[in-house]
Order: C-alpha cells, then sequence, then structure tokens
C-alpha cells in the first residue's frame, strides 16, 4: 500500500508458516485510543489457524489507515464516497492450491481506526477492531455477506471467533 510505515511488525509462527505483517500507516493516532499491535497480529494468526490454515505457507497484511486514504481506497475499489471501515483485498486463494508447501500471499485487509472508533458505541473500541480484522480476513478467505445465506454464515463464524477469543461485544 504505502512504502513507509510509521510502524511496522511482523511475527512468523514458530512453525514459520504463517507470516501476519502489521502496518501502522496512520500520520495522527493521539486522539484515538490506544491498540496492541501484537494482540492484532495474535488474533490474526489464529484465525487462519482455526479456518485450517496453520500449516500452510501464507503471508497476510493488516494496515491501519487514516480517514483520507480509506475514504480513497474505498471511492476506487467500492466506488462508494467516504471513509468506510474495513476492506479487503484478496490476492492467493488457499482454496485453489493443492499444493500444501506453495507460498500463497493471502492478501491485505485494511482498518480505519477512527472509523471504528466512531462505531464502537455499545462495546469495546477492541472488540471492534477485533470484529473488522475477523471480517476483512472471513473476505480474504471467500466468505461474503452479499446474500442473506452467505450474510448468516459469515456472521455466525464471526460471532463464534470473537467469542473464542473473549471479544464477543464487552
Amino acid at each position: 500500500m504505502t512504502a513507509e510505515y510509521k510502524d511496522t511488525k511482523k511475527m512468523t509462527r514458530s512453525n514459520n508458516t504463517l507470516n501476519v505483517v502489521f502496518a501502522d500507516d496512520r500520520k495522527e493516532t493521539s486522539t484515538e485510543p490506544t491498540l496492541n499491535s501484537e494482540e492484532v497480529v495474535g488474533l490474526a494468526v489464529a484465525v487462519l489457524e482455526e479456518e485450517g490454515l496453520g500449516n500452510r505457507n501464507i503471508e497476510l497484511t493488516v494496515h491501519f489507515v487514516d480517514e483520507e486514504p480509506m475514504a480513497n481506497l474505498n471511492t476506487e475499489h467500492m466506488n462508494k464516497i467516504g471513509a468506510t471501515d474495513v476492506l479487503a483485498f484478496p490476492l492467493d486463494d488457499p482454496k485453489r492450491s493443492t499444493n500444501l508447501s506453495e507460498f500463497l500471499l493471502l492478501g491485505d485487509v485494511v482498518i480505519c481506526p477512527k472509523v471504528a472508533d466512531r462505531q464502537a458505541m455499545h462495546h469495546s473500541y477492541e472488540a471492534e477492531i477485533s470484529l473488522l480484522l475477523i471480517h476483512g480476513i472471513l473476505h480474504l478467505l471467500g466468505y461474503d455477506h452479499g446474500e442473506e445465506d452467505e450474510k448468516q454464515i459469515m456472521e455466525s463464524r464471526q460471532k463464534n471467533i470473537l467469542k473464542q477469543h473473549g471479544l464477543d461485544k464487552k
């Protein structure tokens, strides 16, 4: 997304299969609640493992961006105006590869924490960020919510993952 990262952290699973890169591309963070990037990366790794990908060579990048770049991405890719909470940009589909040793770039999840902060009215900011992260990763894995049956499946999966991690809208 951008070449310069204010704060980039990379976590690699001990078996060297799952790589999650966290890139905080925000310019101003003083008005937002603080985030633990290691927890964000840890949740992303856990979601990939829970989706059965713990033995795959996969890289995922999670970006945190300000409202203006998110609005630009939303306009460019979704033809919508204004900043949204999360966008997912899939690259390689793990379902299409039977070679478990093949390296896959799963894609990028882009989250706008300022939008997330405004949305976290009836639950914690941490729960909102977690929901958006899970939502984005599930999109990268082929989940969707365009049709009612797809929406129910995706929402159920999100709720189950949040609950498993003690983040269910607390």
